[in-house]
């Protein structure tokens, strides 16, 4: 192999937890504030999107802002931004994508629960 790949595949992320759609998730991410400070951003929120190709995998966290305004990000898992990810709970799904919640509010925007034991 060339010495880009293999550079490629040094960069890819071990300590991640597997992530699946519909898991309701925080996302620890450095941010820049002004020209030299860095801070740590909290995002908490529920995976609707999910993609698993290579090296540029990534996941779209959707959450209710202030208001009852939803806002979504996009993160790439191998980013060197991204310093930790937390699954609180899982959710039963059926689908690979949950763009039908962007309609929903409230109640209706709940997922049922899937225990681990």
């Amino acid at each position: 192999m060339s010495d880009l790949l293999l550079k490629a595949f040094d960069q890819l992320k071990e300590d991640l937890p597997e992530l699946h759609v519909g898991d309701d998730v925080t996302v620890h991410v450095r941010i820049n504030v002004g020209e030299r400070n860095e801070r740590s951003q909290i995002v908490r929120g529920t995976i609707i999107r999910l993609r698993r190709d290579g090296n540029n995998r990534n996941f779209t966290v959707r959450r209710i802002a202030s208001n009852g305004i939803g806002v979504e990000r996009t993160f790439l898992l191998n980013s060197p931004r991204i310093e930790k990810i937390d699954v609180h709970r899982h959710a039963v799904v059926r689908q690979s994508n949950l763009y039908f919640l962007r309609e929903r509010t409230g109640k209706s925007a709940r997922l049922r629960e899937r225990r681990v034991f």
